[in-house]
């Protein structure tokens, strides 16, 4: 059987720390409006993963959330305020790219782009 991939990350202030495991969902790229203010950039990426699949295991245990919208709450470090994903009620986990300890990896580049009309017509996406 083969062996399941590993993704690490965390927070800047090393406090929230995760582990998913197994094939990641829909990497892709965001310019949502909520986006933008949770994260405080033009354009946010992001990788999901089911939830059984990440494991919170830094000191602070899991992020502190807040509630977004009906479906998800955003998730941040209660320490260093460091956005770390998005926590859905179906069962999934939206992490951030930046987040992770290796985000170069392949099977991480974004593969598509949500709410491309929410962007500043110069900033320029590409998603190839």
């Amino acid at each position: 059987m083969p062996k399941l991939k590993t993704y690490e990350g965390g927070c800047l202030c090393g406090n929230i720390r995760f582990t998913a495991t197994g094939t990641p969902n829909w990497p892709h790229t965001c310019s949502c409006k909520m986006c933008q203010r949770h994260s405080g950039a033009l354009t946010l990426a992001w990788v999901e993963f089911a939830k059984d699949q990440v494991q919170w295991n830094g000191a602070g245990g899991e992020p502190a959330k807040w509630r977004s919208s009906e479906k998800s709450s955003r998730a941040f470090c209660p320490k260093c305020g460091s956005t770390l994903g998005a926590i859905d009620e179906s069962p999934v986990i939206a992490l951030v790219l930046g987040s992770f300890d290796s985000p170069n990896r392949q099977e991480l580049k974004p593969v598509g782009h949500s709410y491309v009309g929410a962007k500043p017509k110069w900033w320029q996406v590409s998603v190839a």
